[in-house]
């Protein structure tokens, strides 16, 4: 999944919980960041401002990468230096716009993830794409993102240990640090920073303790 490394860039740890164990829970933060992408996909939906159409929740994928998932917007501008989109008539240049809660806190995770859907975006409809915007929910603010060769480079380093850390079912071990406290997969971690165990495996012990 694309969104995976917004998370592998902040915490390989927390990635492994969600991708490879296959843990989950919400918490405050994660909920908001639902409610404000609940706002804005809504698939198919397509609005025209002029020159620019609104393409949300843009299924994309990657077959080089091996990677999938949704843009949050994706702008398509007419321009004569685009590329056609089937439907539409005239040459278009596809802008990709992330939404995010909070304030840019972290913003290289978010805009490795935002260069990893338009690398996903130029491979499917065969054109450049120099640039997109993240949308921060309480700055209410864009900040745009240039897609330089070391941000690629760093999202295809970044996808190629997600793929190896998948296919060994690894999860790295829990290494505590300040940001610890807002992730939802706290208590995953808490329970096992001394004794370096499997999170799973925690898990499968308090759910067979809770059976007697």
């Amino acid at each position: 999944m694309i969104s995976g490394i917004n998370h592998f860039a902040f915490c390989r740890r927390s990635w492994a919980l969600v991708h490879v164990e296959q843990l989950w829970k919400e918490n405050v933060f994660t909920l908001e960041g639902e409610y404000m992408h609940e706002r804005v996909h809504d698939a198919g939906f397509t609005e025209s401002r002029g020159s620019v159409i609104l393409s949300r929740a843009m299924p994309v994928m990657s077959q080089r990468l091996r990677i999938t998932g949704e843009c949050d917007m994706v702008e398509l501008h007419r321009d004569p230096g685009g590329v056609p989109i089937r439907g539409r008539d005239g040459l278009w240049r596809l802008y990709p716009v992330e939404y995010k809660r909070g304030k840019p806190v972290g913003k290289e995770a978010d805009e490795l993830q935002l260069c990893a859907q338009a690398m996903c975006l130029e491979e499917m409809f065969v054109t450049d794409i120099p640039k997109g915007a993240l949308f921060y929910g309480d700055t209410r603010h864009r900040e745009t993102v240039a897609f330089s060769e070391e941000k690629r480079a760093l999202v295809e380093k970044y996808i190629g240990e997600m793929h190896a850390y998948f296919e060994r079912g690894y999860t790295p071990k829990p290494r505590k640090g300040k940001a610890c406290r807002n992730c939802s997969l706290y208590e995953f971690c808490a329970p096992v920073f001394d004794a370096q165990t499997s999170a799973a495996g925690y898990v499968k012990r308090k759910t067979e303790e809770d059976e007697f």
